[in-house]
């Protein structure tokens, strides 16, 4: 039996990788306080991503293996999430109250980015993150209809020049579509809509957000570059189907974040496969396996996999999508374990480069 010390206690725990993050707590640097008295040793570990669901089951897993490595000890072992804030790759100004700014994309249209982005906003608050949504398609914005927001619903506003962000479900989120009526169609060229997109931005009070998830419009041209370059975006996610058509549109869109230096976290596969509603038989109508591969050829992460199901489309057009028409239900916990994934590749990534500000050590003889 190994002595009980802090270091031994230690080595138990980097003995055990979280299927996550991809790394031991010791090495993440999750280990908060740490305290061993007598035959009695409490640990605190501070989690740098949104995962509320697995806390138990973790403070479960580590318990058990500080009790077979050290019989007869009384352990305590609590666990809490603390998310950082990490700066964008371009060194831009941050974002009051918000910490990260991950932007959702495509390439083409038509491929479920907007659904994607607003359960993938669900299961990150649902996982204990706060979480909000820009809707920065300006010509087709619909993020109000699919968080629920009825029609005519304005936010609030604040010294005559910023506005409160309308929250529903738990999320915060500003859309053109609380702003214009429904029917109004946004007539504007390219530098408009970019303006439009970085007024609603910077002039909505946003309040201590660790996510906001930015729902692009699909495609890479001008609005699209101008939001990568001039929005301090922490990193992104690019939504496909497995078509070759929007595999190529895909590739497309990691290439126009590697030339303005925003890593790209990873690939969600949407519409993965075709389950029947009926007899539930499974079919890939798209194709399969397009998802991985660009993840795979791009040095990056495959998120995850989504069907093409009618309850995903009938609870997203509701108002109350997956995540929160069916919290326990098989797609809300695809959704939650993208969002996992996801936060851990950032924490990651935050982890891996580190901080830009050296630490200064003062030592007392």
């Amino acid at each position: 039996m190994a002595e009980l010390n802090a270091q031994h206690v230690e080595a138990v725990i980097a003995g055990y990788v979280d299927p996550v993050l991809g790394q031991d707590y010791v090495s993440a640097g999750c280990i908060g306080e740490l305290k061993v008295e007598g035959s009695r040793l409490s640990l605190e570990l501070v989690l740098p991503f949104a995962c509320s669901s697995q806390h138990d089951l973790i403070k479960q897993v580590l318990t058990q293996r500080l009790e077979e490595a050290f019989p007869g000890t009384q352990v305590e072992v609590a666990v809490r999430q603390q998310i950082e804030a990490f700066p964008s790759a371009r060194k831009l100004p941050g974002l009051a109250g918000v910490r990260n700014i991950i932007a959702v994309a495509s390439g083409k249209g038509g491929v479920g980015k907007s659904t994607t982005t607003v359960n993938l906003a669900l299961a990150l608050a649902a996982e204990g993150a706060r979480v909000g949504i820009l809707d920065a398609d300006i010509y087709g914005p619909s993020q109000g209809m699919m968080l629920g927001v009825p029609e005519g619903e304005r936010p609030e506003t604040a010294e005559e020049k910023y506005f409160r962000p309308i929250e529903r479900h738990g999320v915060q989120s500003m859309s053109m579509s609380y702003l214009v009526d429904e029917n109004t169609p946004m007539v504007w060229r390219g530098p408009m809509v970019s303006g439009a997109v970085q007024q609603l931005l910077n002039q909505t009070l946003w309040d201590e957000l660790d996510y906001l998830l930015i729902d692009m419009p699909p495609g890479t041209g001008d609005i699209q570059l101008t939001l990568a370059q001039r929005v301090p975006v922490t990193a992104a996610v690019i939504v496909t189907t497995p078509q070759d058509i929007a595999l190529l549109d895909a590739r497309k869109g990691i290439e126009m974040f590697r030339k303005v230096d925003i890593p790209v976290l990873g690939i969600i596969e949407n519409m993965s496969v075709h389950i029947c509603s009926n007899c539930g038989h499974e079919e890939a109508l798209f194709g399969a396996g397009g998802g991985e591969s660009i993840a795979r050829a791009y040095e990056t992460e495959l998120l995850g996999q989504l069907p093409l199901a009618l309850a995903i489309r009938e609870q997203t057009d509701s108002g109350k999508p997956s995540v929160v028409a069916d919290p326990n239900g098989t797609h809300a916990e695809r959704y939650r374990e993208i969002a996992r994934k996801t936060g851990a590749l950032l924490a990651k990534k935050r982890s891996s480069e580190g901080n830009s500000i050296p630490n200064i050590a003062v030592e007392v003889d």
